[in-house]
């Protein structure tokens, strides 16, 4: 399998133990899947007339009816067979686009027979020399493309040509370079602002596991694509960056490569996922609850479900990540939601050491009715911090600013795997100003860091009726302070 370390069971991170009050606000339902298919989810899709779409790791397309429904009852169909690894699907104009290891197809079944019989190869400029070569892509974008990221071979080394690059291929099937240095994907997609972003995993150059922004002619920071700068296809990406210097600050290089890309949100190892995978944002016009807009991604390792919102700053994206969902029962690949508004979830337990070890399992997340006392989002102001909140808080409590514990810590950018937590600061709230409809507080805080991770500790806080936050920690990433 992918994403992680060879490490063992053990070394997975500790549960944020609010699984139970989860329950209350976001239930996790089983979808009944047919043991026999052996379903290892790799992708999904929603089609028009509601159908899920499932890409296999095993070179499947299944189409289900009914994951939707209150009470669950599938129906599957088999649509396509022997394909690679398919982490990657999307449709438009009743063709579906899947993104295997060595190209992106459109599959379309043209007979009305409800099974696949054209495949159209729209993109295949890259190498392929090793199983752990993973090619991600989105889903169709409006304007007809599908964006592919492509791992290192071995997650560490360049093998075959392009590996570590991303490709946005067109819909005339254009193959258009537009980023490297990418080290070992795990979702590309769309943020809730409709700009491209993709997840990249905890490894050489990367100190933890990270959303970042996809940017056009950008270098993701992993130097071992280089040598793709040499092949005529790249010219357009103009010269190759500067050599990163070892065990540096991602913030310091920054300022000497420009064309790195800094990480638009740190999750923090273990704490917050150890191996983060797809998103998908929440468009159900509020039918999985008060996270409309929100992006939602899964963790393979952890088998847990996180939120994140993003935000641009003087140019630069950035964002913070927060707590959601633990329990689900295997390793996330994938997640998407339903017509009906659920977070369907999905992947595999065979790999890497996984926490939720249940075999073939297909799982929905859907909202109880019930709204849930949390932060809802973060957001940067030039002397502090905005945070709102899904329900009024308590004026009282959220007055003091000594109910605020902050702290914040960078990376060593470097080429060994990994890397601690560093720098450390104690940023300090001086004022907390709670809107006069108790759903925000304006924070003034001393002491913010350029290029930190800032966390929050809101466990001090109560709502108007008294209840704690569900989830008291979030996580921001400061790229830039805005004047």
């Amino acid at each position: 399998m992918l994403l992680l370390s060879l490490a063992t069971a053990q070394e997975l991170g500790g549960t944020w133990g609010t699984a139970g009050a989860e329950a209350e606000y976001y239930r996790i339902v089983d979808l009944p899947i047919p043991r026999e298919l052996a379903l290892e989810v790799g992708s999904f899709c929603t089609l028009p007339d509601g159908r899920l779409a499932i890409g296999t790791r095993r070179g499947e397309i299944l189409l289900v009816e009914g994951a939707g429904r209150a009470v669950p009852e599938l129906k599957v169909q088999r649509f396509a067979t022997g394909l690679d690894e398919v982490l990657g699907l999307g449709h438009r104009d009743g063709a579906l686009y899947a993104t295997q290891q060595t190209e992106l197809t459109r599959i379309t079944d043209r007979d009305g027979d409800g099974r696949a019989d054209r495949f159209e190869t729209l993109g295949d400029a890259w190498g392929f020399a090793h199983y752990h070569e993973f090619a991600w892509g989105s889903p169709v974008t409006p304007s007809g493309s599908v964006y592919v990221v492509l791992g290192l071979s071995e997650s560490y080394e360049y093998k075959a040509p392009f590996r570590g690059w991303a490709f946005e291929i067109t819909a005339d099937g254009r193959s258009i370079p537009i980023a490297s240095g990418i080290r070992s994907a795990g979702g590309v997609a769309a943020n809730e602002h409709g700009e491209m972003f993709y997840v990249e995993s905890q490894g050489p150059w990367n100190g933890s596991c990270s959303l970042k922004h996809l940017r056009r002619g950008g270098f993701m920071g992993h130097p071992a694509s280089f040598p793709g700068y040499e092949l005529p296809l790249a010219a357009g990406m103009g010269k190759k960056p500067l050599e990163p210097n070892n065990q540096s600050r991602l913030a310091t290089e920054c300022e000497r490569i420009e064309q790195l890309v800094p990480y638009a949100v740190v999750f923090p190892y273990r704490r917050m996922g150890q191996s983060i995978t797809t998103f998908r944002p929440d468009r159900t016009g509020g039918r999985f609850g008060p996270f409309e807009g929100q992006l939602f991604l899964g963790d393979y390792s952890l088998s847990i479900v996180l939120r994140a919102t993003t935000e641009l700053v003087d140019g630069v994206w950035q964002g913070a990540c927060y707590p959601f969902r633990e329990g689900l029962g295997n390793g996330i690949l994938a997640v998407e939601f339903t017509a009906e508004g659920q977070l369907v979830t999905g992947g595999t337990n065979r790999g890497w050491p996984v926490r939720g070890n249940r075999s073939y399992v297909l799982e929905r997340v859907e909202w109880t009715g019930r709204t849930p006392f949390e932060v809802e989002r973060i957001s940067i102001r030039p002397d502090g911090f905005v945070l709102d909140f899904t329900l009024p808080v308590d004026p009282q409590s959220a007055a003091v600013p000594e109910n605020y514990r902050l702290g914040s810590f960078t990376h060593i950018y470097q080429e060994y795997y990994g890397s601690p937590e560093v720098d450390r600061t104690t940023p300090r709230v001086v004022r907390a100003t709670p809107s006069a409809d108790g759903r925000s507080v304006r924070l003034v805080v001393d002491g913010m860091v350029v290029g930190h991770v800032h966390e929050f500790d809101l466990r001090a806080l109560r709502a108007a009726d008294g209840k704690a936050l569900l989830h008291g920690d979030a996580y921001y990433t400061v790229n830039r302070i805005p004047k």
